[in-house]
């Protein structure tokens, strides 16, 4: 698998974080694509779908896992009834790798971590890996889906 090192660039975001169950994290997406459709930020290139993941689901008990859900954005957003709240991902140094396939099973996320790191000489930030879904949709079948791995780096 492909690895580059990166600069992931400062994103301001809004945000909706899952804690909780894995299987219940479709919930929180879905809650997350119904205010991206109420407010018109439909265009995948100009508003970027993001997750944060501060552990992996098949090593998290269930009532501690958490993926915090985003929508890159251009302007400040006013806090409404969803429970959207408005962030900044940091800029910073990434390891970069590319999964294309199911987003339940993020081979290059498990590649950075399990494979890549140990022996790459770096060190991870202490931030949660960044997934950047390139593409996001009802349309994007399981085996299709690009999902790009950032693995914030000291």
């Amino acid at each position: 698998m492909e690895v580059q090192i990166v600069t992931f660039p400062e994103t301001k975001v809004v945000m909706l974080t899952h804690f909780g169950t894995a299987a219940e994290e479709h919930e929180t997406a879905r809650r997350l694509a119904a205010w991206k459709v109420k407010n018109g930020r439909l265009d995948q290139d100009r508003y970027r779908t993001y997750g944060l993941h501060y552990s992996r689901r098949s090593e998290s008990p269930t009532e501690r896992y958490r993926v915090d859900f985003c929508l890159s954005v251009e302007e400040d957003v006013d806090s409404d009834d969803s429970g959207v709240v408005q962030t900044v991902i940091p800029g910073m140094r990434c390891a970069l790798a590319r999964d294309i396939g199911s987003r339940l099973d993020n081979k290059a996320a498990a590649f950075l971590v399990g494979e890549w790191l140990p022996g790459s000489g770096e060190e991870m930030s202490g931030y949660p890996l960044i997934f950047h879904y390139v593409n996001v949709g009802p349309s994007v079948k399981p085996d299709e889906a690009i999902t790009d791995v950032y693995l914030p780096l000291k």
